[in-house]
């Protein structure tokens, strides 16, 4: 994917040229009020240059306030089949906001890959994504492979009676993040991963089972619990920490604010 990075701030900047580190082929786009590196582009008027990259680049991020982005965007926005992924992140660093083209742009993934680099939290507000509730968290040993991985988190759905195509994230600690069994399990299941950073496990107050091998290992309490119920919102364990032939799997629900006003014969 060729990506544009556009900020108007010394603030943004820090942080797209974090992502540009990570994410490959991507370039920087910074206001002319913001003083630019080597390869890094100046710009007057973020409509302007919005107008002239909308159709040259399959992503484009913007670390700036979300109605900046939306009144860039707009007079250019045409088809889902067409249109570029815009992904939209504050300042902060808090949120990556998958804004357009979602499925069909890769806006949604692309929020998600952006969440792991900054350490965020990818908002995704696709019905068909939001509606999935399940977080499966994944602890593993290095090496391991993607089949056996893929095996694990089948068995404990079927132990929880949920199917794959609830699963909203596959989600582990932030140390795994260059697992190469883990990374293509999840692209094998069409699962988007989450990676949740160590300082966030060990300051949570979330109950779960401590795991003695990792704090041995990676110095982490625990990492298949905490990773699911850490990676979304109002979430619960329906299935502690489980070993399928040495991969733990923990398993989350999402609880959804509209749940609890559901009649219960419905």
């Amino acid at each position: 994917m060729k990506i544009a990075l556009i900020t108007l701030s010394p603030e943004g900047a820090i942080i797209v040229r974090r992502l540009v580190e990570s994410l490959g082929n991507a370039h920087v786009y910074l206001h002319q009020d913001v003083a630019p590196l080597p390869g890094e582009d100046s710009f007057p008027s973020i409509l302007a240059l919005t107008a002239e990259i909308f159709a040259r680049f399959n992503g484009l991020i913007y670390v700036v306030p979300c109605g900046v982005a939306v009144r860039a965007i707009a007079p250019h926005v045409g088809s889902k089949r067409s249109d570029p992924a815009v992904v939209v992140v504050d300042v902060g660093g808090r949120y990556a906001i998958s804004l357009l083209a979602g499925h069909e742009g890769g806006a949604n993934e692309l929020a998600v890959q952006i969440a792991n680099i900054i350490g965020g939290e990818p908002v995704i507000t696709t019905t068909t994504e939001a509606l999935k509730n399940l977080i499966v968290g994944v602890g593993c040993r290095r090496g391991v492979s993607a089949g056996s991985i893929i095996a694990a988190v089948q068995e404990a759905l079927v132990e929880v009676g949920g199917k794959l195509v609830q699963v909203r994230f596959l989600a582990s600690a932030d140390v795994k993040a260059g697992e190469e069994g883990l990374i293509r399990a999840a692209q094998e299941l069409q699962v988007p991963l989450r990676f949740i950073g160590g300082e966030e496990i060990r300051a949570t107050v979330r109950k779960f089972t401590p795991s003695p091998l990792a704090l041995k290992k990676i110095n982490l309490p625990a990492v298949a619990e905490p990773a699911a119920l850490l990676a979304g919102r109002r979430t619960e364990l329906i299935l502690p920490r489980k070993i399928y032939k040495g991969i733990t799997v923990a398993i989350a629900r999402e609880n959804f604010l509209w749940s609890a006003s559901v009649p219960a014969d419905l």
